[in-house]
């Protein structure tokens, strides 16, 4: 089972105890999910499970021990060694596992009072983006190669344009949920429609921020929605295997990511929306264009009336010199 999914777990390993990401909390909760989405499991799944949750369960935060005891409890194909890591009594033949107990959630403490930084203040400038400007944004990031993409979201944090409002916490909650059911299950064109629908893009950015090889695009977009770095992590590993097997690109991926201000993915979300105002004026310039050019000609060739709207008719003058009406 892991060998499949986490060719590189070991490697994931020594990397993590040497680097200042940590992944074994998303190693263990993808793990544990993995794991009983299955209700039969050889003995070799068992014993690789049991081997490698026993070596987690001690090495991370006491809120990811929580999520797995709980999802662990009930699950009646748990291993025996795993429930008594957790301090989880064996169920007899017979009877299930009963249920963990809920774990209090402490009321969050109330934010306090701070001086807007001044990134926070170039984000209150009223210099919006241009669509030309948003374009070539757009197009410059899309080109460049990793190590230029990280200057470019290093250096939009420091530029007066404008960035895109936040989404609303309520639709970022829902977004994030959406979106890793759908990479846990491989489901890339739901995916696409959700990333789309809560960044308000059109199917073909979406549709490039998602098929982006290199994984940038898909962490400033998760940025955006202000999605937590282990399901950004989570999100990798499942819908993003080339990069998911790889120990570098996950940690390359996993500190740009944590270092990735809010304001450099609001300013990319901008120029990803001006982006489509720029491609749409450009494709219905040429017929713009020809339409007044025939309107000019069209009136250039309308013949003056000789006798103007309210002029007098000229007087015709008879042979005797007498005028004629």
């Amino acid at each position: 089972m892991t060998k499949s999914l986490f060719p590189g777990f070991d490697g994931l390993m020594s990397l993590s105890r040497r680097e200042g990401v940590d992944v074994r909390p998303t190693l263990l909760r993808v793990l544990t999910d993995l794991y009983v989405q299955t209700r039969i499991h050889s003995d070799d799944e068992q014993r690789q499970f049991t081997e490698l949750a026993t070596r987690l369960i001690d090495q991370v935060d006491d809120a990811t021990r929580a999520a797995i005891k709980a999802k662990l409890a009930i699950y009646p194909q748990t291993p025996v060694p795993v429930l008594q890591k957790l301090g989880l009594v064996a169920a007899q033949e017979g009877r299930r596992v009963p249920l963990a107990r809920e774990i209090p959630t402490p009321a969050p403490a109330p934010a306090p009072v701070r001086t807007p930084s001044d990134a926070e203040l170039r984000m209150a400038s009223n210099m919006a983006m241009q669509p030309k400007d948003a374009a070539e944004i757009h197009d410059m990031f899309f080109r460049a190669g990793a190590s230029e993409r990280a200057l470019i979201l290093h250096n939009l944090a420091q530029t007066p344009l404008k960035a895109a409002p936040r989404i609303p916490t309520v639709r970022t909650k829902r977004a994030i949920q959406i979106l890793e059911m759908a990479a846990i299950a491989g489901d890339a064109e739901n995916f696409t429609l959700e990333l789309g629908d809560s960044l308000i893009l059109p199917s073909r950015v979406a549709a490039q921020i998602v098929d982006d090889a290199g994984g940038e695009a898909l962490a400033v977009a998760a940025r955006a929605i202000d999605m937590p770095s282990p399901n950004f992590q989570r999100i990798l590993l499942f819908f993003k295997p080339a990069i998911g097997t790889s120990v570098n690109e996950v940690y390359r991926l996993s500190r740009l990511y944590d270092r990735l201000s809010d304001r450099s993915a609001l300013v990319m979300l901008a120029a990803w929306r001006g982006s489509t105002l720029a491609v749409t004026r450009a494709k219905y310039q040429p017929s713009l264009h020809d339409g007044e050019r025939q309107r000019a000609r069209a009136g250039a060739s309308q013949t003056r009336p000789g006798v103007q709207p309210g002029a007098m008719p000229p007087r015709r003058t008879g042979t005797d010199g007498s005028s004629e009406r």
